[in-house]
């Protein structure tokens, strides 16, 4: 019988370039739930429950707002963004 383990993209979070590749391609996709999942992963890479403090919000909340049906409103995406060190900018398409 072979044996199967959880794979989890949070486990293979490790640098700031990670952290970026990953956001950038999210956003690449189009797809806010992909994009909350992403942000998901990358909270739980960095202690999900510590965040939850820094940021006053509780742990449940956070994990359900970012995940792949999850619905976060824009401040508590602006406010995790921040506090991972990003920030949201709007740049006009090209063709």
């Amino acid at each position: 019988m072979e044996k199967t383990y959880k794979w989890d993209m949070a486990d293979h979070i490790k640098t700031k370039d990670d952290v970026s590749g990953y956001l950038e391609a999210a956003l690449e996709e189009n797809d806010t739930g992909l994009l909350f999942q992403v942000i998901g992963d990358i909270a739980r890479s960095e202690g999900m429950a510590q965040l939850a403090r820094e940021l006053t919000l509780s742990r449940e909340s956070l994990y359900r707002s970012f995940s792949r049906t999850g619905n976060p409103s824009f401040t508590t995406v602006v406010k995790m963004l921040d506090h991972l060190g990003y920030k949201i900018e709007v740049k006009q398409k090209t063709a």
